[in-house]
């Protein structure tokens, strides 16, 4: 709570830079793989990825903030209280994961079915199986580098807030990406031959939900996110899958191709700067009392911009250090983009400057959101740590992609247009 602004941007910048990197791997894969022939023929794909690359928003990142908070608070100083935490959490996840992919996949099917009016069983289940198995893996290895990290950020003396979402965030879209096509693609051979391969995948990690739910039931830490930690989840599979549509009907358009290798990078950004706020934000809570408390420090109603970005305190300042990282973040994934040759977009001045104000118009308005929806959370006896992340990087997802479609549209509109796409 005594931390300055520059200790603030010393913790978070090589996380942020790091998650960053992790953001443009990833827009380099999907820059990729959009021209493989899965993602070609079963456009519906593109429809989970913004769904899929959401769970880390979903799943891990909010387990890291649910972790960090209990690190933070001492819930984790002994064995037994950390194994426990552990085993639940995994749990918890797994469940999520599973359930949570395969309704993306309802959603990517039904999203893809009503523009064409076109639909085919085969890719149906084409696509549940690519996304409860990607699902389930990304969260299994994700679940783990997040366990390992706060307990060796705590052993450091950092502040597991400021490195564990921005880690969570820069794996996570790498990781998901990567396993979301290869699984699809793999599947996708398979249907010319083995078609009984795609159910069966399904089957199998649903037949495993059982074991998860009996585990984190058994956990007092887990059981009540088991049964309430639902709607947040699911309403933010529903907001990003809308962001995928944007992503399916503009990538879909060969005029607008460049616009994938970006997609990932905007919204991861912007998804890991409001998950590092509402990560602290919630933690300087917890330490006044619990969820639904009134105290001096909660809760704020319905803040005004120059509060959140203006005043004195902690939370204040940690705004304006993430807002500040948005511009130099940017232009370094940018120039690594470019020296990379990634993507059919020439990085001419006016598509850094349209491609900069999306971007801080995204952040701006997801720190705004946090920390309106993280107190009026808490008024609800809510806890943050649970409820917000979801939601604040689903928005991120959709504004960032909406505001990166539109401004594509402008700049085809305007003349600037791509030189080089199919290079």
């Amino acid at each position: 709570l005594k931390e300055t602004s520059f200790s603030i941007g010393l913790q978070v910048l090589f996380p942020f830079l790091l998650a960053g990197f992790g953001t443009v791997a990833a827009g380099m894969v999907l820059d990729i793989v959009q021209h493989w022939d899965v993602f070609k023929y079963v456009t519906e794909v593109f429809i989970l990825v913004p769904a899929l690359l959401g769970l880390k928003g979903n799943l891990e990142m909010t387990l890291a903030s649910r972790l960090s908070t209990a690190a933070n608070i001492g819930q984790m100083d002994t064995p037994k209280e950390l194994w426990r935490m552990i085993t639940g959490n995994m749990a918890l996840i797994q469940v999520q994961a599973t359930v949570v992919g395969f309704l993306a996949s309802i959603a990517a099917v039904v999203f893809g079915w009503i523009p064409d009016g076109h639909f085919s069983i085969d890719h149906a289940v084409l696509l549940c199986a690519s996304s409860v198995a990607t699902a389930f893996i990304a969260s299994l290895v994700l679940g783990m580098i997040m366990i390992g990290v706060i307990i060796g950020s705590r052993k450091m003396g950092i502040n597991p807030d400021n490195v564990a979402t921005p880690i969570a965030a820069s794996l996570g879209d790498l990781i998901t990406l990567a396993l979301l096509s290869g699984i699809s693609w793999g599947l996708y051979k398979e249907l010319e031959s083995k078609a009984y391969v795609n159910p069966l995948v399904c089957a199998f990690f649903i037949a495993l939900l059982p074991i998860w739910i009996i585990i984190a039931k058994k956990n007092a830490a887990t059981r009540e996110v088991l049964y309430s930690g639902w709607e947040p989840v699911i309403i933010a599979m529903a907001i990003s899958s809308v962001g995928g549509l944007i992503l399916d009907r503009t990538v879909s358009d060969p005029n607008f191709a460049g616009m994938a290798v970006f997609t990932p990078v905007i919204n991861g950004v912007g998804g890991n700067l409001v998950a590092v706020q509402a990560s602290r934000i919630s933690t300087y809570l917890h330490m006044s009392g619990m969820p639904g408390e009134s105290s001096e420090t909660a809760p704020r109603k319905c803040p005004s911009p120059c509060s959140t970005f203006f005043s004195s305190d902690v939370n204040s300042r940690s705004a304006r250090v993430l807002f500040l990282l948005v511009v130099p973040g940017h232009l370094v994934f940018l120039y690594t983009i470019s020296s990379m040759q990634g993507g059919h977009t020439t990085l001419t001045l006016i598509f850094i400057v349209f491609y900069m104000t999306a971007a801080l118009l995204q952040v701006l308005i997801l720190l705004y959101i946090a920390d309106w929806m993280v107190h009026w959370m808490w008024s609800r006896d809510l806890d943050p740590d649970n409820f917000s992340i979801p939601y604040l990087t689903a928005l991120g997802d959709l504004i960032g992609t909406g505001l990166l479609a539109l401004s594509f549209h402008i700049l085809w509109l305007i003349g600037d247009r791509d030189s080089d796409v199919g290079d």
